[in-house]
């Protein structure tokens, strides 16, 4: 029998005003739920709800912003009777992804992921990222080991897709190297920081402190791991690999692949954007993949 897997978004699909469209287009009941998660942050919802696009790409706004829209739609889902058999997400979307496995409830998931947001904003790790096209992931793990200094594959987002990070002069000085070994582009990415990568441990240090706030539960869907695509679903098992994910790789292409071997032949995308669809679609060709970026999607079904 085949199996449905929800998938959630990372950082970047973010836009103005985007709280505020979901807010009005929720009942009551999803209103307070919204209320309560910004009840001591004030600031944040603001931005969500009424921030310029600029402000958005802060990552202490862009976070909770695509996280909600995750969890809410997520909960309207369930609410419809249609439940995963498996979860995954990329980057942030791991976190997204608590509530729809039951690791935490929706207010804690969106409470965690907004310290998330603040912590990795306010850390400061100097350093950047980009994204090589064109060449294989052994290729791009190869050149970077020839590399002086501090960069590493993080993202391995397609088959011909992979996203470095590390110290911000070597991955500029970094993108000639990877046109000349072959790459179709070399991209640098508008990010704060250098994510995923050895650079930000201290970071990971700070969040496995902040898990000690929250009340987890064993999963009732397993999720797919990034760094591993291992199957959990202990709370000490998604703990250790949020830990982990911090200063370690996204490993999509494989995510995907196990999803596929596991049964599933729908994925859900939820959250805003079809950014995961695209890449999907390059892995696998055969998977059905539904976009959920809205509450009309979800009345459609």
């Amino acid at each position: 029998m085949s199996k449905i897997a929800f998938v959630f978004p990372g950082q970047g699909t973010q836009y103005e005003k985007m709280g505020e469209v979901l807010y009005n287009s929720v009942s009551c009941e999803n209103k307070k739920i919204i209320d309560r998660v910004f009840e001591n942050n004030e600031e944040v919802k603001k931005v969500i709800f009424e921030g310029t696009k600029d402000e958005l790409k802060d990552t202490k706004f862009a976070q909770p912003a695509i996280a909600l829209f995750s969890v809410v739609l997520t909960k309207l889902l369930k609410e419809k009777g249609i439940n995963p058999d498996f979860v995954a997400g990329h980057s942030l979307g791991e976190y997204s992804s608590l509530y729809a496995a039951g690791f935490l409830n929706e207010v804690d998931t969106l409470k965690l992921i907004s310290a998330r947001g603040k912590i990795m904003s306010e850390a400061k790790i100097e350093g950047s990222m980009a994204a090589i096209l064109g060449l294989s992931s052994n290729e791009v793990e190869n050149i970077c080991n020839n590399i002086d200094g501090v960069i590493e594959a993080v993202n391995y987002n397609e088959p011909k897709q992979t996203v470095v990070a590390g110290e911000k002069d070597v991955i500029e000085k970094s993108l000639e190297i990877f046109k000349e070994k072959g790459a179709r582009r070399a991209l640098p990415l508008a990010v704060s920081g250098p994510f995923h990568s050895s650079l930000m441990k201290p970071v990971a240090e700070i969040l496995k402190k902040e898990f000690e706030n929250y009340s987890w539960n064993d999963a009732k869907t397993p999720i797919v791991a990034n760094t591993t695509a291992n199957i959990l679903t202990s709370s000490n098992e998604i703990k250790n690999e949020l830990y982990n994910q911090t200063f370690g790789p996204v490993k999509w292409v494989d995510t995907i692949n196990k999803l596929s071997e596991n049964g599933v032949t729908k994925i859900y995308e939820v959250g805003p954007g079809k950014v995961l669809a695209g890449l999907i679609k390059k892995i696998n060709k055969e998977i059905e993949v539904v976009n959920i970026e809205n509450v009309e999607n979800i009345e459609s079904l």
